[in-house]
């Protein structure tokens, strides 16, 4: 014997559908988060490791850029 469905069987079916489309892309939001976490965390360390070196090279490109510039007669 064949049971019929109610709207009531298909509603139930559907909100469990869309309930494992929920925890599936909640598990891949939460696996994204983790992995941006962990490229934050290495681009900081590379900022930091970085940052020092660049402050004196900018430094001492607008020192040039100075010199340069007084001997053009711009400044």
């Amino acid at each position: 014997m064949v049971k019929k469905m109610t709207i009531d069987d298909l509603a139930g079916m559907v909100k469990r559908g869309f309930d494992d489309a929920a925890r599936s892309v909640n598990k891949c939001f939460d696996d994204v988060h983790k992995r941006c976490d962990g490229i934050d965390k290495r681009l900081d360390r590379i900022e930091n490791i970085l940052s020092p070196d660049h402050v004196n090279r900018v430094g001492k490109l607008e020192d040039t850029v100075l010199q340069l510039k007084v001997k053009v007669g711009i400044r």
